[in-house]
């Protein structure tokens, strides 16, 4: 009879249960994990760090409905990665952290990078298991996988001392469970349907909230449909962009502010009122704001605001719940309405004040200048990475999508860091797609190292720098007697580090460089940093409230 180690049946148990993905560095003891994985068909990308090894995991998990992995050596190894473990959390993306550990033979006697790791990760997990035979890896695994996917999706750890690695079974001794489903769609209550149609038919200013809640539901075809029976204003949510295709004559993206201030009742599409959507509280919302909300977890009805209907159930699902109801008894928000007519009217004056912005040929150039020429650029199936300050709020409003789940950002954690993981993993899922990556100086050095990476492994993602200097900018010449906490290395040539891997890099300072760098950069068929110098001073557009309202 043949013998399996503990290193190929973890692998072969994932790829049972669909995780396709992994991430990670090898190290001691979880060599022999990476290498198993591999040979059972999981396609392995080895990172740069073990924090952008998680964040990719995750990236995956929503780009693809199944679990990405996650594979980091003991102790350090592992606390570097927690950070991705709160993103997902944060976030309610599934992924599997798989954390090597020291022997458990050597428990308590200051063992290798011996750390309680389990502890470590517990606060940001919904389920965390040292595998403590290897009898038990399926078993764990299935739990694991199970537990990321359902209900409200999440990070999971499972904690893999070395001797269990190491350790054989015969494989006729294996009892493998079957592969977990995907989830189950529940449906909501039909008398809070029903109640859900009745409160949006007495609103006088209803305006629809879509989230990547229902992105990640796969629940585009119903949104849109949905938005189309009812002719309700909606907004979309950073994530849920292109869910409904961002031109659609419907969105109110241009007239935020207003729409959230003014109406009278909101449906919370797979969305949530945390500091995204500003808590749901004046004064960006209206004090006596009527609530309809869809979610997937019962404990997040109510949250912040009182909620008039509570449609628990899958995204998916409860739309077409919806759908079925209008299909029956067809009812439109009417298009003269006084509410519909302040909307475009609103929509009208911001477009009219940003349009000289998106042409300025200032030099220094300004965020808008800059990220209109990408966005002439763009093709419709593009995946767009956006991350950083300015750059990324700046960037919801002028990148458009026209897709589902064609953008990620820094999602409900604000987390720096992310662009380059994420565009890794876009690629590995998406290799037929153009990954554009749109990323701040800072946000950039945060995981700038991750180009090996996409070099290595020949993913033509093209990077692009918006470079100001710094933190929401810094100045142009360093004064050595005071260096501001904020400040980066002026004009520092940030698309010099991946030619040093044989990627292309591009620098551009003026408006007319920067379409032929782009277009040399998309034809090109390698990974390329675009690195945009801007004027350290520009800004946002004047908005009538801060970014975070107190």
């Amino acid at each position: 009879m043949a013998e399996i180690s503990g290193a190929q049946l973890i692998s072969r148990s994932l790829k049972l249960h669909g995780v396709d993905h992994m991430f990670g560095i090898v190290g001691f003891p979880v060599v022999p994990v990476g290498f198993a994985a591999m040979q059972e068909g999981i396609k392995y990308y080895g990172m740069r760090h073990e924090q952008s090894a998680s964040y990719a995991a995750q990236a995956v998990s929503y780009l693809t409905g199944r679990p990405g992995s996650c594979l980091v050596v003991s102790g350090p190894g592992m606390t570097n990665a927690i950070s991705g473990l709160a993103n997902a959390q944060s976030n309610c993306w599934p992924m599997i952290l798989i954390g090597g550990a020291s022997d458990i033979a050597q428990d308590g006697m200051g063992a290798f990078q011996e750390a309680p790791q389990i502890e470590a990760a517990r606060p940001f997990v919904k389920y965390a298991a040292r595998i403590d035979s290897v009898e038990r890896i399926p078993y764990l695994v299935e739990q694991a996988v199970r537990i990321s996917m359902y209900g409200r999706p999440g990070p999971v750890y499972l904690d893999f001392p070395g001797d269990i690695i190491d350790a054989k079974i015969e494989e006729d001794d294996v009892t493998q469970p079957p592969r977990v489903p995907d989830p189950a769609r529940p449906l909501a209550d039909p008398a809070a349907v029903e109640g859900a149609i009745d409160a949006l038919k007495s609103a006088e200013r209803p305006l629809v909230i879509v989230g990547k809640g229902a992105a990640y539901s796969r629940a585009e075809a119903e949104v849109l449909e949905f938005i189309e029976k009812t002719q309700l204003p909606y907004l979309a949510a950073p994530m849920a962009k292109g869910l409904i295709p961002d031109d659609h004559p419907l969105s109110t993206a241009a007239a935020r502010s207003l729409v959230l201030q003014n109406a009278d009742l909101i449906f919370l599409m797979g969305a949530r009122l945390n500091w995204i959507m500003h808590f749901g509280l004046p004064p960006r919302f209206a004090e006596d704001v009527r609530v309809i909300q869809l979610d997937i977890a019962q404990e997040e009805i109510g949250t912040n605001v009182p909620t008039e209907v509570a449609l628990v159930g899958d995204a998916k699902a409860v739309v077409g719940q919806l759908n079925a109801v209008l299909d029956e008894h067809p009812w439109q928000f009417p298009e003269e309405s006084t509410w519909r007519t302040t909307i475009q009217k609103k929509i009208d004056e911001n477009v009219a004040k940003t349009a000289p912005m998106l042409t300025d040929d200032s030099v220094p150039l300004t965020y808008y200048r800059v990220l209109n020429e990408i966005n002439n650029l763009l093709e419709k199936d593009d995946i767009i990475i956006n991350e950083g300050a300015n750059t990324m709020d700046i960037g919801r409003q002028v990148l458009a999508n026209y897709l589902p789940r064609h953008r990620l950002d820094a999602g409900s954690f604000g987390t720096m860091g992310v662009g380059l993981p994420y565009a890794i993993a876009a690629a590995a899922v998406h290799p037929d797609k153009r990954i554009v990556a749109v990323e701040g100086d800072s946000a950039f050095g945060f995981s700038g190292m991750e180009v090996e990476v996409a070099c290595r492994y020949n993913m033509p993602i093209v990077f692009i720098v918006v470079n100001n200097n710094g933190i929401s900018g810094g100045p142009s010449e360093l004064d050595p007697n005071f260096i501001p906490p904020s400040s980066l290395l002026p004009n520092a040539h940030y698309e010099k580090v991946i030619e040093a891997f044989g990627g292309l890099g591009f620098f551009c300072e003026k408006p007319d460089e920067i379409k032929p760098a782009l277009e040399k950069a998309f034809a090109s068929g390698k990974p390329c940093v675009v690195n945009i110098m801007i004027d350290p001073r520009a800004r946002r557009r004047a908005q009538q409230f801060g970014w975070l309202t107190r």
